[in-house]
């Protein structure tokens, strides 16, 4: 859905519900699904800022796109979803860009994660912050 956002800016709620009347996601995903991607796309110029910060030589706009929209669902994880612990959103950023993404996107993603947490823990927290 993020991808896709990318092609086709705008309302993140509307593209949401049209993407799901055509694929149909199973409704115990639903919610959260769409709390992520309203999210990440209503923070998305923070989110970049601080992946920007820990990707010395990477502009944000010369990332993959699949790379891109990992790292910024994990830090908006990292920072808005207290309840989800940042190591489990990590792991599963990395997971995802290994999957998804080139044959050294694990290792990129891991590095600009493990930056931004450590980061966040030096500056005082990681959820419910402002990026």
């Amino acid at each position: 859905m993020l991808y896709h956002l990318e092609y086709n800016p705008g309302n993140p709620d509307e593209s949401f519900d049209t993407v799901c009347k055509s694929f149909q996601p199973r409704k115990e995903i639903r919610a959260f699904a769409k709390e992520l991607v309203v999210g990440v796309w209503t923070n998305k110029e923070a989110l970049d800022r601080l992946i920007s910060s820990a990707s010395k030589n990477w502009r944000i706009e010369r990332m993959s796109r699949v790379d891109r929209n990992i790292l910024r669902l994990a830090v908006f994880e990292v920072l808005y979803l207290g309840e989800i612990p940042p190591k489990v959103s990590i792991d599963e950023a990395v997971e995802l860009s290994k999957k998804y993404g080139t044959e050294d996107s694990g290792a990129f993603v891991n590095g600009v994660l493990d930056y931004v947490y450590n980061t966040l823990e030096r500056e005082g927290g990681t959820s419910e912050a402002d990026p």
